[in-house]
């Protein structure tokens, strides 16, 4: 991350839409966009399979479902956020992973500039790869900055993909899968 360049971006932008970036509200502007950037996009150059780590053998496993994974990513055509909830499952063959190294997959490739169906994929793309799963359903539902505050301006919008592989790409194995995902308390 080159934060210095980051903040010189950012007085030219400043300048560039009529403000002046010494205004005293704005001085530390740069900085903070700076430091919002090294966390919005830590997941560049990070490989999603290292947060797998090590895995388990799997004993007559059958389905393996985390719903509810909150989400924060970037938008690369606007740059701006999307929120929401992603919910995995994967059929284990001879691997289970950690639970929480399930959801740091997510975090991984959402901390990036992203395309939600692109993240969806890669999602299901990187858990067959690095478990050798049987099958893997990804979806994710989220709410988009740049559908809400312009263009359509449609806050309450929600975006939802989904992604399948292996046995999951069939519609009768997925039904029971998404079924678990779509049961609320």
């Amino acid at each position: 991350m080159q934060t210095d360049r980051i903040k010189k971006a950012v007085v030219e932008l400043l300048e560039a839409i009529g403000e002046d970036p010494n205004r005293e509200a704005l001085k530390n502007t740069p900085t903070k966009v700076a430091e919002a950037y090294a966390s919005f996009f830590r997941g560049v150059g990070v490989d999603p399979k290292s947060a797998i780590g090590d895995t388990f053998p799997a004993v007559n496993a059958e389905a393996v479902v985390l719903k509810d994974i909150e989400l924060v990513s970037i938008c690369e055509h606007h740059l701006l956020p999307f929120t929401g909830l992603a919910h995995i499952a994967y059929l284990p063959d001879q691997k289970l992973a950690g639970l929480g190294r399930l959801a740091s997959v997510i975090e991984i490739l959402a901390a990036r500039p992203q395309l939600q169906e692109n993240l969806t994929a890669e999602v299901a793309d990187t858990l067959e790869e690095a478990l050798g799963a049987k099958g893997v359903l990804v979806v994710i539902e989220a709410r988009h900055q740049c559908v809400a505050a312009r263009g359509a301006r449609q806050p309450e919008v929600n975006t939802i993909t989904m992604a399948s592989r292996g046995l999951y790409e069939e519609p009768v194995n997925r039904a029971e899968v998404l079924g678990l995902i779509n049961r609320r308390p």
